[in-house]
């Protein structure tokens, strides 16, 4: 996975969590604010990111799901 060079890990910010980088905004709240409902520019004025912050916070979350493997449940 290559990491934007707008997110961060770095274990002394938010506990190593990924951040957009000159912030302590996890990447979870940008993509889950997105999901809950609201616009790009509403997040861009709620957490002071820009849309290119947002756009690499997308990025890092869709490499991430990219690398995962999923095993359907057993059925009930």
């Amino acid at each position: 996975m290559t990491v934007p060079n707008r997110i961060v890990l770095d274990p002394a910010v938010s506990h190593g969590k990924p951040v957009i980088r000159g912030t302590r905004v996890p990447v979870t709240v940008v993509v889950g604010s997105l999901a809950g409902g609201m616009t790009f520019e509403e997040v861009q004025r709620e957490y002071d990111v820009t849309a290119d912050d947002i756009r690499a916070a997308l990025r890092f979350v869709g490499e991430l799901a990219e690398q995962e493997s999923f095993h359907p449940l057993p059925s009930v």
